[in-house]
């Protein structure tokens, strides 16, 4: 949107970055200007690591300039080939850091409780040429884990979890990112936590934390020595310090989060022919998002309907995730990508609508966008 229309000045967003106080990150921006050290593995991002893996809760994390390196150098480090098993309903860059690598994305149908990866259908998609399965914790809702990586040992496969959405979410009280080989976070200006743009890498231990540290450098291990070809993935001084900054504030804008979510589900509890996604009871849940289900034929107005009603008024809301990512044309080709073969995503594609959730939402919007949402349920009762 163009920052100069009129319009945006009353425009509700589906999202909008946890931004602290200017003034808290000056003496960061000094810090950095003494030092005079941008990159290269500064103090901040040293800090940075050490702050996080006591946050989350888990060993060990490298931090990237962003997720999608992140997940590019993931698959890098375990040394991925072949064909990886994937869930066509998410963010284009789960599977388009497949493609980078080279390994050809095998999509699998989604189970309509959690919108993630359906366990019942992974086994049926295993190939010889099959080396890993990659789910993702759609919304931060926890994939089934215990499931997956049973499936994965009988197989002797390698699962590598896209926790784009997972900042800060548990499960049983245990850090959701702690499972699979590695788990791969994104901190984009869009999501629960942020560096503007950046990026972690979960690792079990100090030898693979080791490898993706090179990896991310250029592969070098020394001043004079290069031990893989790697990339530039390393996160610089001026992110790692806002991440110091923002994990003052997170807490508060997760209970933010978690009472407008609530907010949503008290209101529009009775209107008939929508539906929400929640975790299990057990899950602690960041509420990263607020997807909402349009069940057509149950609610009078259609999915794309609500959405342009919404529009009209100012709240842009989003479609995540529409279209499947099995339905782009670097995509379709694979058999994999056929409708057929995924009735459930389809279905939750045409029919899903995140409803805006983030700190900065007042209660009159949220009141505005319920109440619009309320009036299209009756749309046809006169």
């Amino acid at each position: 949107m163009n920052n100069s229309d009129p319009k945006a000045a009353s425009s509700v967003l589906v999202t909008s970055p946890l931004m602290p106080p200017l003034e808290e990150f000056i003496p960061y921006l000094e810090n950095i200007w003494k030092s005079k050290q941008l990159t290269n593995g500064g103090p901040y991002h040293q800090a940075l690591e050490q702050a996080l893996a006591d946050y989350l809760g888990v060993e060990h994390i490298c931090l990237f300039a962003n997720g999608t390196l992140a997940l590019v150098t993931a698959l890098q480090a375990l040394r991925i080939t072949g064909e990886v098993i994937t869930t066509p309903y998410s963010f284009v860059a789960t599977s388009h850091s497949l493609l980078w690598n080279d390994i050809k994305p095998v999509f699998v149908d989604i189970d309509p409780v959690t919108c993630n990866l359906d366990p019942a259908k992974i086994e049926a998609a295993i190939t010889p040429a099959t080396s890993a399965i990659m789910p993702v914790h759609c919304y931060g809702i926890p994939c089934d884990v215990e499931r997956i990586q049973h499936i994965a040992d009988n197989y002797g496969l390698k699962v590598i979890y896209d926790a784009a959405h997972c900042f800060a979410v548990k499960q049983e009280g245990v850090s959701v990112l702690q499972h699979g080989d590695l788990s791969v976070l994104s901190f984009h200006a869009t999501k629960v936590f942020n560096t503007f743009e950046g990026g972690a890498i979960i690792c079990p231990d100090a030898k693979i934390k080791r490898r993706i540290d090179y990896l991310k450098n250029f592969g070098f291990a020394d001043e004079t020595t290069v031990v893989a070809p790697g990339i530039n993935g390393k996160m610089n001084e001026f992110q790692a310090a806002f991440g110091m900054l923002q994990l003052k504030h997170i807490d508060a804008a997760l209970a933010v989060r978690q009472t407008i979510y609530q907010n949503y589900r008290q209101a529009l509890a009775h209107i008939h022919g929508i539906s929400f996604l929640a975790p299990q009871e057990t899950t602690a849940w960041n509420h990263a998002y607020c997807p909402m289900f349009i069940h057509e034929g149950l609610f009078p107005l259609s999915r794309d309907q609500l959405y342009t009603e919404l529009k009209a008024h100012g709240i842009f809301v989003r479609r995540y995730f529409y279209p499947l990512i099995s339905a782009f044309p670097m995509y379709r080709g694979y058999e994999s990508s056929a409708e057929a073969n995924l009735p459930v995503a389809r279905k939750m594609a045409q029919s899903v609508l995140c409803l805006p959730i983030h700190p900065n939402l007042s209660a009159a919007e949220q009141n505005q966008i319920i109440a619009i949402i309320i009036r299209a349920s009756s749309v046809n009762a006169a």
